[in-house]
């Protein structure tokens, strides 16, 4: 019974998604031909390849290894490479300093509705040979391809991204917020195929980074006494010092007479010897707390589809890293460059090599200064023009994808931030189109060249630097 669901489930998918593709049909214009003859030539309709299948057909998307090298498998059996696209959405980036969207206000101008933008959307993307649709992304968009959800397990409790600010985990109540939203958002989807998963959150802080100069323990040690997390931390602390509170006084610099004076204490931590220790052991412990009870969670709502981490903010500390391998079924990381624009292939590796899990970049992106955009804020060092910007993009895409353990790679954002900034300041040429919606070209050309030969290369069938060779002449012209 349960398998002839599963079958009903991937055949209404299918139909759903062969309906999108008779609506691009009739849509006329070159971009939904473009798409409806690259795709019927190299895949099918999940956006598994056509020629490399005989893997299982579970009904969802899985992760398998097939002569050392890792997969996504799509519903039917084919190997996927996610080749996604964050922020897909009419809505754009809403602009305080202008007081709307000037995405949207061009999507409306130009398409009088949303539903016209998505069957254009849609041709685009696929006719540009992405198979996925990213984070943050138009919900209207997951009956026409594959895409990813993100549920912010942490961001819905509590967790700032601007401030970096991290809420006590450690509280009962988190069980239960992660119950609720997994129950909410995981179980309606249970038995969809065009779910390839899920993501935890995004760019969570585990300790110093450009938010914060503090770790965790630190900040936790700022908790009230009957704090859940105080009562972690301080544990934490009396096990780096083997239980010896008076050694843990001294080192403090204060009289700490029982475990209440030490519940009660709030001042700064030392630096060096078991404080670190301390730090450590609680870093482990909290990231621990975090994805066992996220990863429980769905689970119990959701046993079908893949974990694919939290989109770290480049590599996490080890003991994070560690932690994650054991509960999600994808490593993903988000990696912009600075300097010399190389792909982070060493990072992948060792990403890789703590966890043996396959890895995939869920935020990369390149902005250039002939854009007209300001790009002072937002991650990654510009570049000169569209075609440095194309070039970069396309390296960083198939070094990754070269490696034999890396699944996919997520382009940030579908379209450009506003020059006046969006709600944290980000203002830069991210976008495969412009704010008045038209694509730039050179980089959507550059990106069809390479997103149809991903899985050839991962393959081991093509040279990388062949392929480059290619790109540049191709942008030469």
């Amino acid at each position: 019974m349960a398998r002839r669901r599963t079958l009903l489930w991937i055949l209404a998918a299918a139909t759903a998604v062969a309906a999108g593709w008779y609506a691009l049909r009739g849509s006329g214009g070159h971009e939904a031909q473009a798409a409806v003859n690259l795709w019927f030539d190299r895949y099918n309709l999940f956006g598994g390849h056509a020629g490399m299948c005989g893997f299982e057909a579970r009904g969802y998307f899985y992760v398998a290894q097939r002569d050392g090298v890792w997969w996504l498998v799509d519903p039917v059996g084919c190997a996927f490479i996610s080749k996604g696209v964050n922020h897909i959405s009419p809505h754009g980036d809403f602009s305080p300093a202008l007081g709307y969207s000037p995405y949207e206000r061009s999507v409306r101008e130009k398409y009088g509705g949303f539903e016209a933008w998505v069957n254009t959307t849609v041709a685009r993307l696929r006719a540009w040979g992405f198979n996925t649709v990213g984070s943050w992304s138009y919900e209207q968009l997951f009956t026409r391809m594959p895409y990813t959800l993100i549920l912010n397990v942490m961001a819905s409790y509590g967790f700032d991204w601007v401030s970096g600010r991290v809420p006590d985990i450690f509280d009962r109540r988190f069980e239960e917020h992660a119950e609720g939203l997994a129950a909410k958002l995981c179980a309606p989807r249970a038995r969809d195929p065009l779910l390839v998963g899920y993501f935890l959150d995004n760019e969570l802080r585990w300790g110093p980074d450009w938010r914060s100069p503090r770790h965790l323990l630190d900040d936790f040690m700022l908790l009230p006494p009957d704090a859940p997390g105080k009562r972690a931390a301080v544990e934490a602390l009396l096990e780096a010092f083997s239980g010896d509170l008076g050694r843990l006084s001294a080192g403090l610099g204060v009289r700490l007479g029982d475990l209440n004076d030490l519940l009660r204490y709030t001042g700064n931590l030392p630096s060096g010897g078991s404080f670190d220790a301390a730090r450590s052991l609680f870093l482990r412990r909290f990231a621990e707390r975090y994805f066992s009870v996220a990863a429980s969670a769905i689970r119990r709502h959701d046993p079908n589809h893949l974990i694919l981490g939290v989109r770290f903010a480049g590599p996490p500390p080890r003991e994070v890293l560690e932690v994650a391998g054991r509960y999600s079924d994808v490593i993903t990381i988000n990696y912009y460059t600075y300097g010399s624009h190389e792909p982070p292939v060493d990072v992948l590796r060792w990403v890789h090599s703590v966890t043996g899990k396959p890895v995939m970049v869920t935020e990369f992106s390149y902005k250039a200064m002939d854009s007209g955009l300001p790009n002072t804020k937002g991650a990654g060092q510009p570049v000169r023009d569209q075609r440095e910007r194309s070039y970069y993009a396309a390296r960083y895409a198939l070094r990754a994808v070269e490696l034999p353990f890396v699944v996919g790679y997520h382009w940030f954002q579908y379209m450009d931030q506003p020059a006046q900034g969006r709600f944290d300041g980000e203002n830069s040429n991210y976008g495969l189109v412009r704010i008045d919606d038209e694509p730039w070209e050179l980089l959507t050309r550059t990106f069809t060249f390479v997103n149809v030969r991903a899985e050839e290369v991962h393959a081991g069938r093509l040279r990388v630097d062949d392929l480059l060779r290619q790109v540049a002449e191709l942008l030469k012209g």
